[in-house]
């Protein structure tokens, strides 16, 4: 556990300030990032309704605000923060704990979600590394979400009965509160796009096609440091963290334990389950657009090449390159991608190692940035009701 220990040591130590309980030893800790959420005590009362697992939960709420947040926000945090500390001091369970943490004036340029769930996790891994818990767990959540009853047994279950496990995926249900049929009707087509996404990634013969929500993942504490934590991101932190554990390997969907996010209209972040409903309000017929199956099957032919570019010549590579669609060609070309290829066979020993290389190469990020290349010309995107199952 040494290099949990140069890790901690690395963190901006201000963030560091806040010990939880010396009195606990957990082995799995729920992350809660908060700000501003008056519906914060229906994620509480979720979790204690929980059916309990063999092992000692601590559930941390970090309630976080920048610098320049604005007051009422503030004023909740605090009302939020001061509710959280009765409920907890009525909880004589001896392992199940409630720990509220809060930190004001954040920087504005890192403030936000990513930060607080950053403060929470790295807190977990000191707490875990003064416990001596080498396989404790990290559970993350937002304070906008009820959870299935199962939700604590299913994940501390999956990490307990496989000690190679790096994560956890959940499954995700929105919950729609009052009569909103606008709503209602956008959050499953997100719900559907989500699963269209994932499923065409699949098929390209990517190998980290799943989900990357927030508020439904755990990770083991070694996995964690090993990526070097949670980034400070404003929104998205959870996609950039989730694709560097999947790249670790050893993932597993646990479809039965669920969360159900609150479904509303957000700009809270830039993207996200939020800005997305309220793209799909703005279309003049309500449907979501998504990116056309043809640029998905497109990727799927170079994908289906890769063990032909071991250790082939950089003329045979551009020779087979020429049976590709030919946007894919010019965003390859933009984008180095006869100097990726030499990278990965100069680096890799085995057709193992240059294919894992190749993924490190064209992982996600690039993935994203080919599909806006070629959308809407020459792919025009696609209406979700066309394209889903």
């Amino acid at each position: 556990m040494e290099h949990w220990k140069r890790y901690i040591e690395k963190q901006k130590q201000e963030y560091m300030h806040s010990v939880y309980p010396a009195c606990l030893s957990a082995d799995m800790i729920v992350v809660i990032p908060c700000f501003n959420e008056p519906g914060l005590m229906d994620t509480l009362h979720a979790l204690l309704a929980c059916v309990r697992p063999e092992a000692e939960v601590l559930v941390v709420v970090v309630f976080n605000a920048g610098e320049h947040a604005a007051q009422e926000g503030v004023k909740q945090n605090r009302i939020s923060y001061q509710e959280m500390l009765r409920v907890a001091e009525t909880l004589h369970e001896p392992r199940f704990t409630l720990f509220p943490v809060i930190f004001e004036r954040l920087p504005r340029k890192h403030a936000g979600v990513g930060l607080g769930r950053k403060i929470g996790m790295d807190l977990a891994i000191r707490h875990f590394l003064s416990n001596g818990k080498k396989r404790g767990v990290i559970v993350s959540l937002d304070a906008d979400c009820t959870v299935s009853p199962n939700f604590l047994t299913a994940i501390y279950q999956a990490f307990s009965g496989d000690v190679r496990l790096n994560a956890t995926l959940h499954g995700v249900v929105h919950r729609v509160q009052g009569e909103d049929p606008a709503l209602e009707d956008a959050v499953r087509q997100y719900e559907t796009y989500l699963r269209y996404f994932s499923r065409m990634l699949q098929q390209t013969g990517f190998p980290w096609y799943w989900q990357t929500i927030g508020s439904a993942f755990a990770v083991s504490a070694d996995a964690y440091v090993k990526v070097g934590g949670m980034g400070r991101q404003q929104g998205g932190e959870d996609f950039y963290f989730l694709q560097k554990i999947f790249a670790l390997g050893h993932i597993k969907e646990l479809k039965e334990a669920v969360v159900y996010p609150l479904a509303r209209f957000s700009d809270r972040v830039p993207f996200g389950t939020g800005p997305a409903l309220q793209k799909i309000l703005e279309e003049p017929d309500g449907v979501m657009k998504v990116y056309s199956p043809k640029s998905f099957h497109a990727l799927g032919t170079l994908f289906g090449m890769i063990d032909q570019f071991f250790r082939l010549s950089d003329q045979m590579i551009a020779a087979l390159l020429t049976r590709l669609h030919p946007s894919l060609v010019d965003f390859l070309n933009e984008n180095g991608f006869m100097a990726m290829i030499a990278d990965c066979n100069r680096n890799s020993a085995s057709l193992s190692a240059f294919r894992k290389r190749f993924f490190h190469h064209f992982n996600a990020f690039r993935i994203i940035k080919y599909l806006n290349r070629v959308h809407p010309c020459p792919f025009p995107y696609e209406k979700i009701t066309a394209v889903s199952d």
